[in-house]
């Protein structure tokens, strides 16, 4: 029987299939680098806000703690969004005729919401409880980054599965003693002499923290 395909096919196929393991990694590899890039996850892009609240002025300035606006961080899923009343609190006496204020004084005097603008913004079938992790001793500065030193607010960490895993599986990376947990700027060493290491374990320990790494605990 003739041969259909000339000899030379064979060396074509064998170099088709390379090409095509060759561009099929790249779009794998740029997809990935896509994926992880500033541009999907908004990782230091400061957002926009109705009212462009600083919290760099806020909380390094005027040295308001976190819980003051967001309430039910210590006892609820959610930190909370503060109310406009919270913000009316001060500034029904203070800054009363600023211009961009205006926002503000418009949803007191209408008892509407201001339309913030969300940054950490999970999936709805991620589980996340603030409560929680504080309670267990991680700090607002591990997930949310140095906030006083913010103008505007942008998102510190990717928040993707992968992030979360590194904490999960390492917690005593991120733990800190319960007085330290609104703090910004937190140093292990120059305040107790310990390692984040050495001081992490010890406190792991102490507050029951374990490795929970299983699927159920963050999707539900």
């Amino acid at each position: 029987m003739a041969q259909i395909f000339h000899e030379s096919f064979n060396s074509l196929a064998k170099v088709s299939i390379a090409i095509a393991a060759v561009l099929g990694g790249g779009v794998v590899a740029i997809a990935w680098q896509a994926n992880n890039s500033n541009w999907a996850t908004d990782v230091d892009v400061p957002k926009e806000q109705p009212v462009q609240f600083s919290h760099d002025h806020h909380v390094q300035g005027l040295g308001i703690d976190c819980r003051y606006c967001h309430t039910s961080v210590e006892d609820a899923a959610s930190a909370g969004i503060p109310s406009t009343k919270t913000c009316m609190s001060c500034h029904s006496q203070i800054w009363t005729n600023a211009e961009m204020l205006q926002v503000v004084r418009d949803s007191y005097a209408k008892d509407e919401s201001i339309p913030w603008v969300r940054l950490h913004d999970l999936p709805e079938f991620v589980y996340f409880n603030h409560a929680v992790h504080v309670k267990k001793g991680v700090g607002c500065e591990s997930c949310h980054g140095r906030v006083d030193q913010m103008p505007l607010m942008w998102k510190e960490n990717t928040l993707n599965m992968g992030w979360c895993l590194d904490c999960h599986r390492n917690p005593e990376d991120v733990l800190r003693p319960k007085e330290d947990i609104f703090a910004m700027g937190y140093d292990p060493v120059a305040k107790y002499g310990k390692t984040q290491a050495e001081l992490g374990h010890e406190l792991a320990v102490a507050n029951h923290v374990k490795t929970l790494t299983n699927c159920s605990t963050c999707h539900r």
